[in-house]
């Protein structure tokens, strides 16, 4: 199968080395002109993915129509507050014939569009016309490139409204060591591969402040009691919640050292100001801006999201941590499920 790869970074490298290496013709769509040629001489991105080598086969351009000759399917992995304008960028540059040739198009971004607070299979359907949800489909689930690049065993979801869109790319991306489960709820699988950012966002806060498992145990666990409360309103299934999108990413990246999320709450835990904690990273902590789009989104649709508001006002606002960890544990006594 051709296969076209929107985005160039490590997640993009990891799935065009995990590809090929399946049989599939395999082109990388980089959009900086200099970046694109660097990854051509080289053939690696020490900076994020050292030791790991793109085969000389994977194809890999700057033309981002090129990038659409014969490709049967088409990743979108670019960082999701550039996902619009990349697709901008697509609708004019690419043929109305040729884009209409796609068979699906898979969502390996996570976030929450500022502004819009719309998810990115909405911003994908909104910027490239015609194309319905049965076209549509959402990979997802724990799977840091680092290892995924590496060959170490890893388990995701393929979600779609079509079945058969799910099964395609579950029968084509499965390996020895990437396993693919289908799945037919994708509002679900995108929200939590998106909330999941910032609650590892305050699992980095806890290991920055010293604090121990019974916090940490606490923050996944309300996390995805958070998650799944935000699903429900938004017409996801409960289940997506416990699934590998929900849970099983959420533990990964609340713990893992390849997190960006985690490291990202390590620095802000440290007294760095969210300028200063940015500058000393070197890939997207996509849930900074998740948190933004995020706390919004709970405002307008109306459900409280504790966590995300005192990440929130952490970030934003300059709230100190500990006044921000009193108000989450002081706050009016619940049931466990409400």
């Amino acid at each position: 199968m051709n296969i076209g790869i929107l985005g160039a970074g490590s997640w993009g490298i990891a799935l065009a080395v995990l590809l090929h290496g399946k049989g599939h013709r395999v082109t990388m769509w980089e959009f900086s002109p200099e970046a694109a040629r660097f990854l051509n001489e080289k053939r690696e991105l020490p900076t994020k993915l050292p030791g790991i080598v793109i085969p000389p086969e994977v194809k890999i351009t700057n033309d981002i129509a090129e990038l659409f000759d014969d490709s049967e399917l088409v990743l979108c992995v670019v960082p999701s507050q550039t996902m619009r304008q990349t697709l901008k960028t697509v609708a004019k540059e690419v043929s109305r014939q040729v884009l209409d040739g796609i068979k699906g198009w898979v969502m390996a971004s996570k976030g929450i569009e500022t502004g819009t607070l719309e998810l990115m299979t909405d911003v994908l359907t909104d910027e490239i016309s015609g194309i319905d949800a049965g076209r549509v489909a959402v990979l997802s689930g724990p799977s840091h490139a680092e290892e995924v690049s590496r060959g170490i065993p890893t388990t995701v979801v393929a979600a779609s409204e079509n079945q058969e869109l799910a099964l395609l790319i579950q029968e084509n991306f499965s390996t020895a060591t990437f396993r693919v489960y289908t799945n037919d709820d994708m509002r679900g699988v995108e929200l939590a591969a998106s909330i999941k950012n910032v609650i590892a966002l305050a699992a980095g806060i806890i290991d920055g402040m010293g604090f121990g498992d019974n916090t940490k145990g606490a923050l996944m666990t309300r996390g995805i009691a958070e998650m799944m409360r935000l699903g429900r309103k938004m017409g996801a299934k409960d289940s997506t919640f416990s699934g590998l999108a929900g849970i099983g990413d959420l533990i990964t990246t609340c713990i893992s050292r390849h997190s960006r999320n985690r490291r990202m709450g390590e620095l802000i835990a440290s007294g760095l100001s969210l300028s200063e904690a940015l500058s000393k990273m070197t890939m997207v902590a996509e849930g900074v801006e998740t948190a933004r789009s995020a706390y919004a989104l709970s405002q307008k649709i109306g459900i409280e999201m504790p966590i995300t508001t005192e990440v929130y006002k952490a970030l934003f606002d300059g709230k100190p941590i500990k006044e921000a960890v009193r108000d989450l544990m002081m706050r009016e006594t619940k049931p466990e499920f409400w």
